[in-house]
């Protein structure tokens, strides 16, 4: 009998079999809640392994610096973190890593902390035969909860910005399919490759939320990002929460360059590395909301019904059967 294998049960199936291990719920969210005297700590951890997440040739080691630090800020972000306390850092490094690479990976590191608040606070250092930069980060979980099986029926669905930008970059940077970039508008390059290397986060989100939200006894909403592309965000809110998500593709934002075409939606719903959020409020809350950020886009609404995505039309509704990236 041939023994299971990871590439056989996938990532997803992995984290759940990894769940009974664990007390219930707590594979459910990226983030960790611990409950203490006076705070409710929000614990997150992100690895980049070389080769996987990153080479040389797609990012600089400033800017990978950067972004294992956004990739663990968005995941607290995204569970309600109002306030980031700092990193513990674990480097696993080939013994020929030139000094310079490391140092500049840790530049990086300090400036995504100076602009999104916390500081290093140690880590490990191993040998290995390929860079492996893995973070723990903590944050202070705030006045809103925000996890993934809190979204319900009836509620819009909304995204703080736009999808498939990281995707592009890391094409470009890759040198991937690169005859087909030769006719794209030059600004939506620079634009994605800057999205890719170096991704920003949004500050005031949980304050714009609390700003908009009139009742106060509302203390959880449903929320994720997309770090693992659109479609795994809201399949994975859909699921978590029991709730069929409706997509309108009509308006899903775009830049007003991205060309049009199937794999250029596949880019869009499955590039990943966006770490835009994706979440649900109710229909007064979510146009409040609208009004006060032009950045946070309405684009489709949860249903009772089986835990999957539809869109609205039903037109294109085969994109969905594609695989959305999977780590084995």
């Amino acid at each position: 009998m041939r023994k299971e294998l990871l590439e056989d049960i996938g990532e997803k199936e992995l984290i759940n079999r990894l769940g009974k291990f664990m007390p219930n719920n707590q594979a459910s969210d990226d983030c960790a809640l611990i409950k203490t005297k006076n705070e409710k700590l929000l614990i997150n951890n992100d690895s980049l392994v070389e080769n996987v997440h990153f080479n040389d040739l797609t990012i600089s080691p400033q800017d990978l610096g950067w972004k294992a630090v956004i990739s663990n800020i968005s995941d607290l972000l995204s569970s309600g973190s109002y306030k980031n306390i700092g990193i513990i850092i674990s480097l696993i490094l080939p013994a020929k890593t030139e000094w310079k690479w490391v140092e500049e990976v840790y530049k990086g590191m300090n400036k995504a902390l100076k602009k999104y608040g916390g500081v290093i606070l140690g880590g490990d250092c191993s040998l290995g035969k390929e860079k492996i930069i893995s973070i723990t980060a903590l944050g202070i979980q705030g006045e809103l909860e925000l996890q993934r099986n809190a979204s319900k029926p009836g509620e819009i669905i909304l995204t703080t910005g736009i999808h498939g930008l990281s995707k592009l970059g890391f094409m470009v940077q890759s040198k991937l399919n690169s005859d087909n970039y030769v006719s794209i508008n030059k600004r939506l390059v620079k634009k994605s490759i800057e999205h890719f290397c170096r991704p920003r986060l949004c500050p005031n989100f949980l304050k714009n939320l609390l700003k908009t939200r009139s009742n106060k006894t509302v203390k959880r909403i449903g929320c994720t990002d997309s770090s693992d592309g659109l479609f795994q965000a809201l399949q994975d809110l859909a699921i978590a929460s029991n709730c069929k998500a409706i997509i309108n593709y009509e308006k899903l934002p775009k830049d007003k360059n991205w060309p049009k075409g199937d794999k250029w939606d596949e880019y869009y719903f499955f590039g990943g590395e966006d770490y835009e959020l994706v979440f649900s409020l109710p229909k007064n809350w979510a146009m409040k909301l609208i009004k006060l950020d032009k950045n946070i886009n309405e684009i489709g609404y949860f249903s009772k019904g089986e835990p999957l995505i539809e869109f609205k039309d039903g037109k294109k509704n085969k994109l969905f059967k594609k695989t959305p990236f999977k780590h084995f």
